[in-house]
């Protein structure tokens, strides 16, 4: 009678407030797996290279278990009911790419540490600010604007930095970054927006062409057009992996929206008729293509060395790979951003990909399964949006790697070196933990209230 009376006295007290904070044990002890494997990797790729231990291993450890337990902790206090699934996942899969940044580029190691602080930071800043994902909803055409002013950045003269052919860069004094990581976070709140807004008239065939019933056309404007600026300032930027992962968002988003088996045959017709315009008006474009289908000629292999030589390790690694620091990697460009899931391949063998793979799996997995507990269509979708953002640029990236797709030189999430891509893949977790904590807070409010009106 006492707690009910509690209750009812603070009727607007947040419900993680009225009662005991849930434990997050099982967190804490894939995070201590986590440090456990990162730290032993660590260990074997310098005995491996150097036949010694790290000299700074103590820092090394401390560094690691100070911030990714202080995330734990920042959860613990703000998200307390939230999946304890992906912070570990993702602490795992960036300790691993460290190891290898750190194995090939000692130089670069030092930079992605100070970005994994910079990144566990913007974690918790985005568990502190975004109180409710379903508040978002009410910036749909202000997200669609941050996304294109963003998007558009590079393009801006003495501020866009090319690199490669490329205009993806963008130097503002001593800060270098990519806006466009930051920029497929607003297109997806803002994809995942408009779909819901629009669910009913976009799965519902009520315009009548022949003898065919199609949704209506003014429906589809908005969104395609929105879609379409974007492809065309990412052409117009040289980037076909952002572009092809923009493109994969908004069919999938679109399918998982309406059901429609339509918009599936639309998507693979409209893909078709852009890759065939691409690659005859796009020069990287053409190039890529190129060398992915022939590799071996004295034309291509100027742009598609650094695809064969990946090759070459990954076939060096065989099942079990070379070992962690006998890797022979080392004259691929670019092994620690563009090419890291090969110097992983050759090390780690067969089976370390296999890992890779699992892990990845499983963190989207559980951002799909966080979709589905959700409360509103605006929700559901944001969840799916970012789970499928990591999702597509890990395929596409390890895809282009094995030459099952052409090469588009992405960033393979959270084990690539690069501080951008590093801190959006941190923001897209903290804000599927602050959708599952929402989730979950709202179950345990159903039950208690359903307790209350029994008694």
């Amino acid at each position: 009678m006492a707690s009910d009376a509690a209750v009812h006295q603070h009727p607007a007290e947040p419900l993680s407030q009225r009662e005991a904070r849930p434990g997050r044990s099982a967190e804490l002890m894939l995070m201590f797996l986590a440090w456990l494997i990162t730290t032993a990797f660590y260990v074997l790729a310098s005995l491996g290279a150097q036949n010694h231990l790290p000299p700074r291993l103590g820092v090394f450890l401390t560094f690691i278990v100070v911030i990714s337990l202080g995330m734990h902790l920042a959860i613990r206090r703000y998200a307390p009911r939230a999946s304890q699934i992906l912070l570990p996942v993702a602490t795992l899969l960036n300790g691993i790419g460290y190891v290898e940044i750190a194995r090939w580029d000692p130089a670069f190691a030092g930079s992605q540490a100070l970005w994994f602080l910079i990144s566990a930071v913007g974690l918790v800043v985005t568990l502190i600010l975004v109180k409710h994902v379903r508040d978002l909803d009410r910036y749909r055409y202000l997200t669609l604007s941050a996304a294109f002013a963003l998007l558009l950045m590079p393009l801006i003269p003495h501020i866009g930095d090319p690199v490669n052919g490329a205009r993806l860069w963008v130097q503002v004094g001593p800060i270098h970054f990519q806006p466009v990581e930051f920029a497929k976070i607003l297109l997806a709140f803002f994809f995942a927006s408009y779909f819901a807004a629009n669910r009913e008239l976009l799965s519902t065939p009520t315009v009548r062409i022949a003898r065919r019933q199609i949704v209506p056309p003014k429906t589809l404007i908005p969104i395609v057009f929105a879609w379409g600026c974007a492809l065309l300032i990412l052409g117009a930027e040289n980037d076909i992996g952002f572009a092809l992962l923009l493109f994969a968002l908004f069919m999938s988003m679109l399918w998982v929206t309406t059901g429609l088996k339509t918009y599936v045959v639309l998507g693979i017709g409209l893909f078709a008729g852009g890759a065939v315009v691409a690659a005859n008006y796009f020069t990287q474009v053409h190039s890529r293509i190129s060398g992915w289908l022939d590799p071996w000629s004295s034309i291509n292999f100027a742009h598609s060395s650094q695809i064969a030589y990946g090759w070459f390790s990954l076939s060096a690694g065989g099942v079990i790979g070379t070992g962690l620091g006998l890797g022979q990697s080392g004259n691929i460009p670019y092994i620690t951003s563009d090419m890291i899931f090969a110097a992983i391949g050759e090390e780690l063998g067969f089976i370390g990909i296999i890992l890779v793979l699992c892990l990845f799996v499983a963190f989207i997995g559980e951002g799909f399964r966080i979709a589905q507990k959700a409360h509103s269509d605006y929700v559901r979708l944001a969840a799916v949006a970012l789970a499928a953002i990591i999702g597509f640029q890990a395929f596409f990236i390890m895809a282009g790697v094995l030459r099952i797709l052409p090469f588009t030189g992405m960033a393979l999430p959270f084990m690539a070196y690069g501080g951008s891509s590093l801190f959006s893949n941190y923001v897209i977790v903290a804000v599927l933990l602050r959708i599952s904590d929402e989730n979950n807070n709202e179950v345990r409010g159903g039950e208690i209230r359903a307790v209350q009106f029994k008694k």
